[in-house]
């Protein structure tokens, strides 16, 4: 047992959702009378709770304007939940990844700016949630950057700050991870450029799972002695 303990975020991170978030917060701009953000800017704010990712697009809107968003970017997430082109698919070694951490005895958590609702449906859709000792999402406390999340895994889990690691794909991961004294390791597959994730305060960025489980394995025997 290593008694160390993963923190992964989803999106970006485990699920490739950029299709269907790209999609949805097309219809929220549109159905507001918006011009689309596009990927660009929407890239920026991936991970953060909803209303705080409007807010950080829009700091000038109105709370109805911010409301009005919200709801249409709902209303399209949930409207593709059956759309193939729009499907959340895991990425490719993402959950064997998950598995060969938890055999050699990792404590596992999630932190993600996903409602609880969302998370659930990730879960009924990919058999993953027994994998965790704690789960924390959006509805749960403050967002990221606030190291609530990783605080309320670190309790969850029963680990110690030394002996964590923050896994994420945006800013917002790595602030976080900063923020609540643990390690950050980016992965370049997501949201966020490496050269961003660095300048945030991610120790170092992976480009693939095998690169990442190797460099967890070192991480769990150099935070044991």
């Amino acid at each position: 047992m290593t008694g160390a303990l993963a923190v992964f975020d989803v999106d970006g991170t485990l699920i490739d959702s950029r299709a269907r978030i790209g999609r949805a917060m097309s219809f929220a701009y549109r159905k507001a009378g918006l011009p689309d953000p596009g990927f660009e800017r929407t890239r920026t704010v991936v991970g953060l709770a909803l209303r705080e990712a409007f807010i950080a697009l829009e700091p000038d809107a109105s709370p109805a304007l911010i409301s009005e968003l919200e709801a249409g970017y709902v209303e399209a997430f949930l409207a593709l939940q059956d759309d193939a082109s729009s499907a959340e698919t895991p990425y490719d070694g993402a959950f064997e990844c998950l598995e060969a951490l938890a055999g050699a005895g990792w404590r596992l958590a999630i932190a993600t700016g996903k409602t609880r609702r969302g998370l659930d449906r990730l879960f009924a859709a990919h058999d993953i949630r027994g994998l965790f000792d704690a789960c924390v999402c959006a509805d749960d406390g403050p967002g990221k950057p606030h190291p609530f999340m990783i605080e309320e895994s670190l309790r969850a889990a029963g680990a110690r700050a030394a002996r964590a690691v923050m896994i994420g794909d945006a800013v917002h991961d790595m602030r976080m991870a900063a923020a609540a004294g643990v390690r950050a390791m980016g992965v370049s597959w997501g949201f966020a450029r490496p050269e961003e994730m660095l300048e945030a305060g991610a120790h170092e960025v992976h480009d693939g799972f095998d690169s990442l489980r190797a460099s967890l394995a070192r991480f769990a025997r150099e935070s044991a002695r």
